[in-house]
């Protein structure tokens, strides 16, 4: 029998339209993809080792597979626990650092799935459409990933007639077998490795728009579809310990262009519906399944850092500063807080109508919301400790094996640390600060989910503040 890690390889090998330096790449040979693809093939392995397979998956009674516990319709507070073991694993195998592991796509699928019933009166087929993309996606390991978001051509104000000047997706054609979409998509990150692609619109759409309001899944592989990649961050893996994070862990961002491509509509969800779509942007269950996985993944990152910003305080004898011990402090308070946060979501979670346990996304929008300053925060800190020692490092730690290495291990060495490992620790936390995938990570963590300035004005929008009127109204009424 074929292993999962095998046949998630080979369904790369479709024919996609990867573009990267002006022609088309095979993901599964370009060496600008072989780190991040050997990364996502060994977690995908885990499902072989024994050890490791309860770890991450649970048995699907229909095939007696084991699948991944992103799949799992939490009907109970242990089974938000046993989908926070699951996505622990993950984001601790790859520091946090890589963000669409298809965890995230595959719970949003989930709740989608699991509040299904609510979109009937939407359509009458998108239960049924759900249920069997879910089943498919589940049983065959499919790496699935979210797009919404809308090229940046021109960000003012527009008139319903320019639309089409602007690149937006839309359906151009139907026919009795599916439809043909035209326009763009970003970011999609990961896009490169997925199977499928789940598309949709980001904001809310009159009326008028319906031709852009559609959900889709779309393959990979569709003729007509174009993924146009950013430049490659990936460094050749034979040099990984100069490069450890960027040589490993970059999931490539790309446009996507649709042209022409057809979709067969038993993969079109949804479709001439801005109501529909917006209920589905804003689905409790999606949402609060989706974002418990990113805060979990964002709570492995800060960790990560507040322990490199240990380890060269540390390494440079810089630990007995107070002014140092206070920013790792705070490093650590924020580790704490997006924890106790994570927590407090799982234990003030609820049963919804269908039966679906959901943590409470009050806990988790804060800590989101938290993460698009921590996160910048969090490098500034670090860059802060390490100073001037992340400049003045040797080009690479093989120069440790030439001849001038017995002058260099005298001048590079640390307080604690010898010079070798001082500058691998350095190159290290240098792969987060300052190289272009650690200044891509920390514009992703401001943005990842969505306008940080609307998000933390929906907080206030939606909380219910008849409580906090009652604790003022009693002094003046």
């Amino acid at each position: 029998m074929i292993s999962i890690k095998k046949q998630y390889i080979q369904s790369l090998q479709d024919g996609r339209n990867v573009w990267l330096e002006g022609k088309i790449v095979d993901v599964t040979k370009d060496q600008n993809f072989s780190g991040t693809l050997s990364t996502i093939s060994s977690l995908f392995n885990m499902f072989e080792d024994p050890n490791q397979r309860d770890l991450i998956g649970y048995i699907n009674n229909e095939t007696n597979e084991y699948v991944h516990t992103a799949f799992l319709i939490p009907r109970s507070y242990e089974d938000i626990l046993q989908r926070r073991k699951a996505f622990e694993v993950w984001s601790q195998s790859t520091d946090g650092v890589m963000s669409r592991l298809s965890d995230y796509a595959r719970s949003r699928l989930t709740g989608w799935y699991a509040s299904r019933e609510k979109y009937k009166g939407f359509d009458q087929h998108f239960s049924e459409k759900i249920r069997s993309y879910y089943e498919e996606a589940r049983d065959n390991h499919l790496f699935l990933s979210v797009v919404q978001r809308d090229p940046q051509i021109n960000r003012s104000i527009q008139t319903i007639p320019v639309l089409k000047d602007l690149g937006l997706l839309q359906i151009t054609k139907k026919t009795e077998d599916g439809v043909f979409v035209n326009g763009a998509k970003m970011i999609g990150t990961a896009a490169p490795y997925s199977n499928d692609l789940i598309i949709y619109p980001l904001g809310m759409l009159k009326e008028e728009q319906k031709h852009l309001a559609h959900m889709l899944v779309v393959a990979a592989n569709s003729p007509g579809l174009h993924m146009v990649c950013r430049e490659s961050f990936a460094t050749d893996s034979s040099r990984k310990a100069d490069n450890p994070i960027s040589s490993q862990y970059d999931e490539m961002d790309a446009l996507l262009i649709f042209d022409n491509v057809f979709v067969p509509w038993e993969r079109v969800l949804l479709y001439d519906n801005p109501e529909a779509i917006w209920k589905i942007k804003s689905d409790p269950a999606s949402n609060s399944l989706a974002y418990h996985q990113a805060i979990i993944r964002l709570g492995t990152k800060l960790e990560f850092v507040a322990a490199l910003a240990c380890e060269i305080a540390d390494a440079i004898g810089a630990n007995s500063y107070l002014h140092v011990q206070e920013k790792i402090g705070e490093l650590i308070m924020q580790v704490k807080t997006i924890r106790g946060l994570l927590i407090a979501s799982e234990c003030q979670g609820k049963v919804d109508e269908y039966g679906t346990f959901l943590p409470d996304f009050s806990y988790i929008e804060t800590a989101r919301n938290l993460g698009a300053k921590y996160y910048p925060r969090a490098i500034e800190i670090l860059q802060l400790i390490g100073a001037g020692g992340f400049i003045q490092l040797p080009s690479s730690v093989f120069d440790f094996e030439g001849p001038l290495s017995p002058l260099l291990k005298e001048y590079f060495k640390g307080a604690t640390i010898d010079a070798e490992n001082r500058t691998k620790l350095f190159k290290l936390a240098w792969d987060l600060i300052g190289s272009p995938l650690g200044s891509r990570h920390e514009l992703y963590e401001r943005f990842y989910a969505g306008d940080p300035i609307r998000n933390i004005a929906n907080q206030y929008n939606n909380y219910d503040k008849s409580s906090l009127k009652k604790l003022v109204e009693k002094y003046i009424i």
